[in-house]
């Protein structure tokens, strides 16, 4: 068994003072005691690695975290960008596309640094909040094209550096994904007249409406998937309501259109319960 140094009880006054990252400070009276013996024992060596691993891990999280709210920042811009857009299943302005490949661009930078960080166990280690901000864009930018929902797998690859996507990270993003929609829906019937997808002259086709209902029953019968302990009922909760608003826009242009001034906007605050609000009709 090692000798155990036993240090000598020191006076009131020299306390040994250290900085976040467990290094000594500086005293003026007593000069650096990092550079003084210091006792060590058996144990000593051990708790220093643990020491330098929670230093590492520290500094590891803060990196990741600045890197997430920048992401975060990104991907918002362009989803800004995308609620300029008028009609589906159409190329963007060129002035739109390229702001959305410029951020696109700015995204792979960030994400590049961080890439080495989040590999392996540490992908489930550290929080990236922001790739659910990263599906929810390219989701609808995918959706203003196609009128269709991203699968995992191509959101995956518009990923623009090897970063697993989880698919608490998928799912979620498309939970958000219904909130622009719900906006898109809104901007564009209060611009038209109609509901987004539907053939004005023929009456036909298959409108935003419909989409968001289909989403909306999909992810009603999905398990939960990851994420912190309620934040998937309360995102469904949220989901639904706003199926409920564009079904009351939907509802009040096929009855009342008519009598709508040009550029009316819906108000999406209605009440959805309460006094005089059946949501269901019971026939007898």
């Amino acid at each position: 068994m090692s000798e155990v140094v036993v240090p000598q009880l020191r006076s009131h006054n020299m306390g040994v003072k250290r900085d976040h990252q467990g290094r000594e400070k500086m005293d003026s009276r007593v000069g650096n005691r990092a550079d003084k013996d210091m006792p060590r024992n058996a144990y000593t060596s051990m708790f220093e690695s643990f020491r330098s691993e929670l230093d590492e891990h520290h500094d590891r999280r803060m990196k990741i975290g600045k890197v997430s709210r920048d992401v975060t920042a990104l991907s918002k811009k362009i989803i800004f960008s995308l609620q300029r857009v008028h009609k589906l299943n159409q190329p963007f302005p060129a002035h739109i596309q390229s702001d959305v490949d410029d951020r696109l661009k700015e995204i792979a930078k960030l994400l590049m640094t961080i890439e080495g960080d989040v590999a392996g166990m540490n992908r489930h280690r550290y929080p990236l909040i922001c790739l659910e901000e990263f599906v929810e864009a390219i989701s609808f930018s995918h959706y203003l094209q196609h009128q269709k929902i991203i699968t995992l797998t191509e959101a995956q690859a518009a990923l623009p550096v090897n970063i697993t996507l989880t698919p608490s990270d998928y799912v979620f993003g498309i939970f958000d994904l219904t909130g622009e929609m719900m906006r898109f829906a809104t901007a564009v019937t209060a611009l038209s007249g109609s509901m987004p997808g539907l053939d004005v002259k023929s009456s036909e086709g298959r409108t935003i409406l419909n989409d968001m209902q289909e989403v909306s029953s999909v992810l009603q019968i999905c398990p939960p998937l990851g994420g912190k302990p309620g934040t998937y009922s309360k995102k469904l909760g949220i989901m639904i309501e706003q199926v409920r608003k564009v079904e009351r826009l939907g509802y009040g242009i096929t009855v009342r259109g008519n009598e709508r001034p040009k550029g009316w906007m819906p108000d999406m605050n209605e009440p959805t319960g309460g006094e005089g609000y059946q949501e269901d009709v019971i026939m007898d």
